[in-house]
């Protein structure tokens, strides 16, 4: 391969981290024709973008990116890499998990990054499945807070009349 064409697989590595900066990088070695279109065509339908890369490619657009916790990643780029790209934090992982369930060894995990951390080895794949979103997250917290106000209401409404008279009577006697 050229130097210039190795420059621009490199680019084109660096941008897609920037782009989507939640990837998983992965071993499907072993996976025959059928099993790896199946696996190209699940990711598709879940908004993952699967391609395989060199590893020294892959290598020298984390060194170029310069993130020290995306440099944690480089002692699993050994043997055949896959890199599964997605928005969702936890979609690849569940995928690679509902394969492992199905009794496929691969995908295989060998690391991942996701909302700026770094995960190394297939052991941390619960922890992976189990991260929520920034929009999930958000409506816990929304949840959260509704959950007092509801309360009230609730209680207000199911002791009828005279709850609200004897609170508004409190209310009127603190001013």
């Amino acid at each position: 391969m050229k130097k210039e064409l190795k420059n621009q697989v490199i680019e084109a590595i660096s941008a897609q981290i920037q782009e989507c900066p939640n990837f998983y990088i992965t071993d499907i070695a072993g996976l025959n024709a059928e099993q790896t279109s199946k696996l190209r065509r699940d990711c598709f339908e879940q908004g993952i973008k699967l391609c395989v890369v060199k590893n020294t490619l892959f290598e020298k657009a984390i060194e170029k990116l310069g993130i020290d916790e995306l440099k944690l990643l480089l002692p699993v780029l050994a043997g055949n890499t896959a890199i599964m790209f997605a928005e969702g934090p936890a979609v690849p992982a569940k995928l690679i998990k509902k394969y492992n369930k199905a009794g496929s060894e691969k995908p295989l995990l060998k690391g991942a990054y996701v909302q700026e951390c770094a995960f190394v080895g297939a052991d941390k794949l619960d922890e992976l499945v189990a991260i929520k979103s920034k929009e999930e997250l958000i409506g816990d917290i929304i949840m959260l807070l509704q959950s007092p106000a509801r309360n009230v209401i609730s209680a207000l409404q199911n002791a009828g009349g005279s709850t609200i008279a004897g609170l508004v009577k409190t209310l009127s006697e603190k001013e």
